[in-house]
C-alpha cells in the first residue's frame, strides 16, 4: 500500500531528494492545471505504462482531491515496484493548490471531458423537463432519454455523450505540421 504524505513534505522530497511526481489524472485534467513537473501516468492505462522510476527516489502520486489516488493505492504501490518509497499526496491536487504550492494552468485547454458531459446531460435534462412542460408531455421524453443514457454508461463504461463530444472542435487537437497561428 502507499504511505500518505502531507503536500509540504511531498513538495520537499521533489526539491531534496529528487523525488518522481506522477498526476494519475487523465490527460484533458493535466493538461488543464497540473503541478510542475509531474507525469502524467493514468489510472485508464495504468496497466500498459512503464513507470521509469528513479532508482531509489521516492515516487509520489496524486490525482485531484486524493480519492482516485487512495481507492487505487494497491495497483500504484505495485506500479512502483517493492523496492519503491511510494507516496500517495494527501488530498491530491486541491491540498497541493490550499498550501500555497504552484500550480501550473492552462485555461486555453477545453474543461475536462467529465465536466463537459455533466454540463451537457444536465442541460438536455432541463431542457427536455421545460419543453415537457411549456410545449408538449412527449419532450419529457428527452430527460428520460439522457437518463438512460447515464445509467447505460455507469453500467457499461461506456458513454455516448463523451464520445460525440470528443468530436468537438474545442476538443480536437491542431493538426500537427499545421502553420502557427498569427499573432
Amino acid at each position: 500500500m502507499l504511505k500518505t504524505i502531507k503536500p509540504g513534505d511531498a513538495a520537499r522530497l521533489l526539491r531534496e531528494e529528487g523525488a518522481t511526481l506522477v498526476d494519475v489524472r487523465e490527460p484533458d485534467e493535466h493538461a488543464r492545471e497540473r503541478i510542475p513537473g509531474a507525469r502524467n501516468l493514468p489510472l485508464s492505462r495504468l496497466d500498459e505504462a512503464e513507470l521509469a522510476a528513479q532508482r531509489g527516489g521516492p515516487v509520489l502520486f496524486h490525482c485531484r482531491s486524493g480519492a482516485r489516488t487512495e481507492g487505487n493505492a494497491a495497483r500504484l504501490a505495485a506500479k512502483a515496484g517493492p523496492a519503491c518509497e511510494a507516496y500517495a499526496v494527501e488530498g491530491g491536487l486541491e491540498a497541493w493548490k490550499r498550501a500555497g504550492l504552484p500550480v501550473a494552468e492552462d485555461r486555453r485547454q477545453p474543461l475536462e471531458m467529465a465536466r463537459q458531459v455533466q454540463i451537457a446531460a444536465g442541460s438536455l435534462v432541463v431542457l427536455g423537463a421545460l419543453l415537457g412542460a411549456l410545449v408538449s408531455p412527449w419532450l419529457h421524453g428527452l430527460s428520460a432519454f439522457v437518463g438512460a443514457g447515464l445509467v447505460f454508461a455507469g453500467a457499461t463504461g461506456t458513454c455516448g455523450l463523451a464520445r460525440l463530444l470528443r468530436l468537438m472542435p474545442w476538443n480536437r487537437a491542431p493538426a500537427t505540421g499545421a502553420a502557427p497561428e498569427a499573432a
